[in-house]
């Protein structure tokens, strides 16, 4: 059984796909018809664009994901595809297109219109601020359950929550430029090994982004999401995805739920235990933080994430 769990926002990195491009031209086709369908040079996005710029979310998300899906049809030549389909935040918009809930050309419509609709509510938030970025920040060496309970006060006044439950080891929170200064000096008066700002343009996973959840939503009304024809796994709800219709329902609740990427890596190494046949995990997409956070959830001791973002990872797969 093969697992392919894809990466999100904060992955990106100039140059991206560029080498899997040069070793087989077939997938350069992959990239211009994401082209044609965006309207925008992806190319120039993923191999021309410094990480300042690529990190906004309106070149990051369309970045990321066509990078994703040029890997995924280079394992595809090798015989290798999934079985089990995962994706970190954005990384979810990856595993509808390889379980078939969403075609090509609404994949690559749906990450455009999600990255526009994303950095301008990022942007308004940010002027809101005089100026001051809002964004996300990893705490390691504290358990989830003291970070919530130091939070909680500021959850209240709206200004920092809870976004991405990474692994025992790291937890990631969303907030406002006061929100983060605050949970910063919280964090490390608690005996936070490290507090790190993450390179993400706004507060993803949190309600401070539900004017895109409202935006994004009518966006979706005319967009077909066909059932999984791969087991599917949801951040929203860390659990299998069983329809389009849930599937399309979850794309909205994305925007403000935290991610619970735990949760959905327990339920990966349950189906690895069921399997009677080989089982294999990929990390399908630019960057290794997936192959540490699986890692570092001690489901790695058994059975190692495979990286595969640069063309010599999976030359000798």
């Amino acid at each position: 059984m093969n697992a392919f769990i894809f990466p999100g926002q904060g992955a990106q990195f100039k140059g991206m796909v560029q080498d899997f491009c040069s070793e087989n031209e077939s997938l350069l086709q992959i990239i211009k018809e994401a082209e044609k369908i965006s309207n925008r040079s992806v190319t120039k996005i993923l191999w021309e664009t410094e990480l300042s710029e690529l990190s906004r979310s309106d070149n990051s998300q369309l970045a990321i994901t066509v990078a994703s899906i040029v890997i995924i049809n280079a394992l595809k030549n090798r015989g290798i595809e999934s079985d089990i389909c995962a994706g970190f935040s954005l990384g979810e918009f990856s595993a509808l297109y390889d379980s078939g809930v969403l075609s090509f050309e609404d994949t690559i419509k749906l990450v455009t219109e999600r990255g526009n609709i994303m950095q301008k509510v990022c942007d308004n938030l940010s002027e809101k601020s005089e100026g001051n970025l809002l964004g996300m920040m990893a705490i390691l060496g504290l358990p989830l359950e003291q970070i919530e309970s130091l939070i909680e006060p500021l959850s209240k006044k709206g200004i920092a929550f809870v976004a991405n439950i990474n692994s025992p080891k790291q937890t990631v929170v969303s907030g406002t430029y006061e929100g983060l200064e605050e949970c910063e000096k919280i964090f490390k008066d608690s005996g936070a090994r490290r507090v790190v700002r993450l390179k993400v343009a706004g507060p993803f996973h949190s309600p401070l982004m539900k004017d895109a959840a409202v935006e994004f939503e009518k966006v979706l009304e005319s967009v077909n999401f066909n059932n999984p024809q791969k087991i599917l796994l949801s951040n929203v709800t860390g659990k299998i995805i069983t329809t389009g219709e849930e599937a399309k329902k979850l794309a909205v609740k994305h925007l403000t739920c935290p991610v619970c990427w735990t949760e959905e890596e327990k339920v990966i190494s349950e189906l690895f235990e069921k399997s009677e046949g080989k089982n294999s995990l990929y990390e399908v997409g630019p960057g290794t933080v997936l192959s540490g956070l699986w890692r570092d959830s001690g489901y790695g001791e058994n059975l190692p994430c495979i990286p595969c973002g640069k063309f010599e990872q999976i030359s000798e797969l």
